[in-house]
């Protein structure tokens, strides 16, 4: 389960910045998970309790916005959603399709104290 390694990355990029910017416990995590990044916003959430446990971050609000997959078509040139990678454009039906949006992972902000 690579989610429980991506937990890990936001556990010890949290705990750089507490350390960097002095704060005690964090409350709340804002995280953007793209639609097309391969993470299982299920598995996430759970190996966020898991891997929380014992951290300033432990009992911390998770909050996950969905980012949805987007593509421009090579063919047409149109930009339209995508909700696999591979698919073909909703426009024209061709390939391929270069993802522009939904592959994101990041932490968008922390409510601290």
């Amino acid at each position: 389960m690579h989610e429980m390694s991506l937990v890990e990355g936001v556990r010890e990029l949290i705990e750089a910045a507490a350390e960097r910017e002095g704060f005690a416990r964090v409350c709340g995590v804002r995280v953007e998970i793209g639609q097309l990044s391969g993470v299982e916003r299920a598995a996430f959430e759970f190996c966020f309790d898991l891997a929380m446990r014992g951290s300033i971050i432990e009992g911390a609000r998770l909050e996950i916005v969905a980012t949805p997959g987007r593509g421009r078509c090579a063919a047409c040139g149109r930009e339209g959603a995508l909700a696999v990678v591979y698919d073909p454009c909703e426009h024209c039906g061709e390939f391929p399709v270069a993802v522009v949006a939904g592959t994101e992972m990041r932490v968008i902000d922390l409510e601290v104290e």
